[in-house]
């Protein structure tokens, strides 16, 4: 997902959902688009100062949501509706790639269940 008037709309409008140690901000559009759902991934600057850190965070959290993304893919083509999901680490360390995923799978859940 990128440009700023879209990112800025998803953060003043979006819905939030918290499983620690991620968040998702994410709104719900009508519109039948032929990519259904719009992913941006972050990690804060301010908790971690290396770019190696934030960087490997992004990549745990793109490879948690590649591997658990089938159902809100699904759910989003059979409603008609597109997504856009915004995911930060809030967390204060890097925690492994199974408590990532697990969170991820709960966050995904929740947002397929609004």
């Amino acid at each position: 997902m990128c440009g700023e008037t879209r990112i800025t709309r998803l953060f003043n409008n979006g819905t939030a959902a918290f499983v620690y140690p991620l968040r998702a901000v994410f709104c719900v559009y009508q519109s039948e688009n032929e990519i259904p759902v719009k992913v941006l991934v972050g990690a804060a600057k301010k908790r971690f100062k290396t770019a190696v850190a934030r960087n490997r965070l992004k990549r745990l959290m793109r490879e948690a949501y590649r591997l658990n993304k089938t159902e809100i893919v699904q759910n989003t083509a059979e409603r008609k509706i597109s997504i856009e999901i915004a995911f930060s680490y809030i967390g204060n360390e890097i925690l492994d790639f199974d408590v990532i995923e697990k969170s991820m799978k709960s966050i995904l859940q929740k947002i397929a269940e609004n």
